[in-house]
């Protein structure tokens, strides 16, 4: 492992201690080892991909009044600390800017390789059971109700309603993770996604049987 990238580590550790659970270091760790298995599949820039998984939720603007400068402000300031050339970083903060799933309205349509595989392994990191539990870390923390039948999902969100939204945890199911298999970019984020969101639908039936006490 090079030294840039175990300071990077070092770094990001330190920075999200005590952050929400569902967006702390062990998510991190998490889209950075998945970005690793699957740039094996790919023509990259690993030193990319390692950095923009690394930093990508260094400053996750739900938790920073919505602010989505901060994150590239953090990084690139850490970046030229670590004496990283220009071309690099501006590789890294066009991933931080783009990868989010609130933003996929505003990114370019030709996008790198870099960005096409950390964000879908960041999204791997929503669904499965590590997003079954996540989502229901997150809806807790926001004390959201679990679930009510009477309040449907709220389908094609804009970017401001989607950020204002403060739904119940199982329609988030519907107005994002469920989405989530069919955005994938690479063919190795479509496999490991496939297996995932066959879990989520299981899991959503079980959750109705139980909730409408079947």
């Amino acid at each position: 492992m090079s030294n840039i990238i175990q300071n990077t580590i070092q770094f990001v550790k330190e920075k999200l201690e005590g952050a929400e659970a569902g967006h702390d270091w062990f998510h991190i760790e998490r889209v950075w080892k998945l970005s690793k298995k699957i740039a094996q599949t790919e023509d990259c820039n690993i030193e990319v991909v390692e950095l923009s998984a690394l930093l990508h939720d260094i400053a996750d603007p739900k938790f920073h009044n919505g602010d989505e400068t901060l994150a590239l402000k953090i990084s690139r300031e850490f970046l030229e600390s670590q004496n990283v050339e220009e071309k690099i970083i501006q590789q890294v903060l066009f991933v931080i800017q783009n990868i989010s799933f609130k933003n996929r309205g505003e990114a370019p349509k030709d996008l790198p390789i870099e960005l096409k595989v950390v964000q879908d392994a960041d999204r791997i990191d929503a669904i499965g059971a590590i997003g079954v539990a996540r989502t229901f870390n997150f809806g807790g923390f926001k004390n959201n109700l679990m679930y009510h039948p009477d309040i449907e999902p709220k389908l094609n969100m804009s970017k401001e309603e989607y950020k204002k939204s403060n739904g119940t945890t199982i329609n988030h199911f519907y107005e994002k993770l469920l989405l989530l298999k069919d955005l994938m970019n690479t063919n190795e984020g479509k496999k490991i996604a496939e297996e995932r969101h066959q879990f989520m639908l299981t899991f959503l039936d079980q959750f109705m049987k139980e909730w409408n006490v079947d």
